[in-house]
């Protein structure tokens, strides 16, 4: 089995720095209300290895660092680490290999997106804040069980029919979140929260009007390509 010694200064250089960039992102999700206790995880895929660097499992907020933070291969083997990695390891590799544009995946229990993901609905399109970082409603995944890839390939399988979005509700379970990187992921998981909690408002005043999609892939193009710095 390889360990960190194995790769080249380069991987060694960047296992450091996203050490310290998913260590400090783990804080963001407490500042959004997005875990609580020990539950949730963040991880970040390598650019010069096919390596991740994932939360422990077990440990609480408070006590992360950036050594504690796990370095594993993208079949799950842990590479470097004194701790466990997190439940979930399978599932951010499997969808690692097979969406190999992403570089970032989360996954949290925050509270009105897990709500909906208990009653298996898709969170309806009804916000133009829905269209620029969704491209549609938030759908649902299926059941699975934690502890193998199952989640993975329930996430992958979800996102692969609606390849706007970077969220996907797990039933019965949460949402799982995947970006350009970590941050991206963080910012994916933030936004799915807030518009859960939003829709589910909405929905105690009256029925939600939809979007139509036409006017929702506008919205999503100019977000996506217009919004902000570039």
């Amino acid at each position: 089995m390889a360990t960190l010694a194995d790769y080249g200064p380069e991987v060694r250089a960047e296992v450091k720095q996203v050490r310290e960039v998913v260590a400090a992102l783990h804080d963001q999700l407490i500042k959004w209300n997005l875990v609580v206790w020990t539950a949730g995880n963040v991880s970040q895929r390598l650019r010069t290895a096919d390596l991740m660097v994932i939360k422990p499992s077990g440990l609480r907020y408070e006590y992360l660092t950036p050594s504690s933070m796990v370095v594993c291969d993208l079949d799950g083997n842990v590479v470097d680490g004194a701790e466990s990695p997190s439940s979930d390891t399978a599932s951010h590799a499997y969808i690692y290999r097979h969406m190999p544009d992403v570089y970032g995946v989360v996954h949290t229990h925050s509270t009105y997106a897990t709500a909906w993901a208990a009653t298996g609905q898709d969170i309806p399109c009804g916000l133009t804040m829905m269209g620029d970082e969704f491209g549609g409603p938030v759908p649902v995944g299926p059941f699975r069980l934690i502890g193998s890839e199952a989640i993975g390939e329930g996430v992958v399988e979800t996102l692969k029919k609606y390849p706007k979005s970077p969220a996907v509700l797990m039933q019965n379970h949460g949402p799982f979140t995947i970006g350009k990187d970590a941050e991206a992921a963080v910012k994916a998981a933030a936004m799915t929260e807030e518009v859960s909690h939003t829709m589910w408002a909405a929905r105690q005043l009256g029925e939600i009007i939809p979007i139509q999609q036409e006017d929702v892939d506008k919205l999503n193009d100019r977000y996506q390509n217009v919004y902000g710095q570039h």
